[in-house]
């Protein structure tokens, strides 16, 4: 019964809310019909009681029950008023129709209504419903017995008639009302929801291709202006994070451009001849080296990405980590390197992510020196100063306010290679760990960017 009823329940909300609005309505029209039916009932039946008493009280005029027997009086219409009629003195019956003899079951229940003597009805369902009312002859004292008692007769069967038709078309209004009660609450549901239906495609189209479109602050009613800054502050997300995807990959695949390169560089160097045993172990470790750097480089941008709004904990030595980065990416000796950093000088940022934060500051050093790059770090009010300086050309006074914008660069046909995507995930590493990366606009010549981090 249940797996029926779950699978006739509708799955569309104008469907749930039509019957819903259906099934009330029944429930208050049956109450309605009912109470309304009820009423013609009784009000028949008082207007049948009524018309048998005002009959009875006709009939009592032609009864004298005066100081001798009683008797019936003879009068013009004497047939008309003894239709149905009984008449006792006492308990012996004086008249009665000629349709119903002494013994028949209608007698018999006119018989009790004389007993009792006073006002009383009743209803005898033989062949077809006749309603009986008796009524005393003249005035009786209380506790007394009346001399003469007339009963009256009415066939309920017009009256029942009367109510059933009643019924039936209470019940075919109440149907025909519940049909369009129906039908318009359809309509009125499918109208309001409509707008729903409308935004619901509109905000699937602009989620799909990220589109800048937004529901905004039209006029709508209350509902569907919630509904709609619901799915604006939604869809905001979702371009967010198509962004976030966007920048991590190219985030990635500027990171991974160096390892690749060396590895590449070693393995074509390493096909050009035969090589020596101890020139194979150190090629070897050459390419292992560059593949733990890819691997570094992927876990530290990912964790950032599943994990960039907490300081990353963890300690690291700034003098190790610049050597490092010095050996690797300082390929070519025309340019001198010069790290300045005092013995035992820690961070509070793991080794992976310092070495993500300054590589591309030294990449971009190298890349654009003249022949001298300085890398110098020192203990700093409330943190640690690492400076990368260089002595090329420096950056423009006018793209200054564009240095740390992704995908931006000064001079895109400056003959060097870049994605203008180092310096943007260089600070927002550095940011994701407590820390920042500026350019130090007022030095020359050259260029320098100074990452500040907290201490261990």
């Amino acid at each position: 019964m249940m797996t029926f009823l779950r699978a006739a329940w509708p799955r569309s909300l104008r469907g749930r809310l039509s019957l819903v609005a259906v099934a009330t309505a029944s429930l208050v029209m049956v109450a309605l019909i009912l109470a309304f039916n009820a009423v013609v009932r009784d009000h028949l039946a008082r207007q049948a009681d009524d018309e048998l008493r005002t009959r009875a009280a006709t009939v009592a005029t032609t009864v004298d029950t005066g100081s001798g027997p009683v008797r019936v009086r003879e009068t013009a219409d004497d047939a008309l008023l003894d239709t149905n009629v009984w008449i006792y003195a006492g308990t012996r019956l004086l008249e009665h129709p000629a349709s119903a003899p002494d013994d028949s079951g209608l007698t018999g229940t006119a018989a009790r209504l004389a007993v009792h003597g006073s006002g009383r009805c009743a209803t005898f369902e033989g062949d077809g419903p006749v309603r009986l009312c008796g009524r005393p002859v003249g005035d009786v004292l209380p506790g007394a017995v009346p001399r003469a008692v007339v009963v009256t007769a009415l066939d309920l069967s017009p009256y029942r008639a009367s109510a059933d038709t009643m019924l039936i078309a209470s019940l075919a209004l109440g149907t025909a009302v519940l049909a369009c009660a129906y039908v318009l609450t359809r309509l009125a549901v499918g109208h309001a929801l409509h707008p729903v239906y409308v935004m619901t495609d509109q905000a699937t189209r602009w989620s799909a291709v990220a589109s800048d479109e937004r529901f905004g602050v039209a006029a709508r009613p209350l509902e569907l202006s919630r509904l709609g800054a619901s799915l604006d502050g939604l869809l905001d997300r979702i371009r967010a994070v198509l962004r976030h995807e966007q920048q991590l990959t190219q985030e990635l695949s500027h990171e991974l451009r160096t390892p690749l390169a060396r590895i590449t560089a070693e393995l074509d160097w390493w096909q050009t001849r035969p090589r020596s045993a101890a020139e194979t172990r150190a090629t070897h470790a050459r390419l292992a080296d560059a593949a733990q750097c890819m691997r570094t480089i992927c876990d530290t941008l990912l964790h950032d990405a599943r994990d960039s709004a907490r300081t990353v904990p963890g300690t690291a030595g700034v003098l190790p980590v610049l050597r490092g980065l010095v050996d690797r990416l300082h390929q070519d000796g025309r340019t001198e390197v010069t790290v300045a950093c005092p013995e035992g000088l820690t961070v509070g940022v793991p080794m992976a992510l310092l070495e993500r934060i300054v590589s591309p500051l030294l990449d971009n050093a190298l890349r654009y020196a003249r022949s001298r790059v300085l890398i110098s770090a020192a203990h700093h009010p409330g943190g640690v100063l690492v400076e990368v300086a260089d002595d090329g050309p420096g950056v423009p006074d006018s793209f200054a306010a564009h240095l740390f914008q992704p995908g931006r660069r000064a001079a895109p046909r400056d003959g060097h290679g870049g994605a203008g995507l180092g310096l943007p995930l260089a600070r927002r590493l550095a940011r994701s760990a407590g820390g920042d990366v500026c350019h130090a606009a007022r030095r020359t010549p050259g260029a320098a960017f100074v990452v500040s981090l907290p201490t261990a």
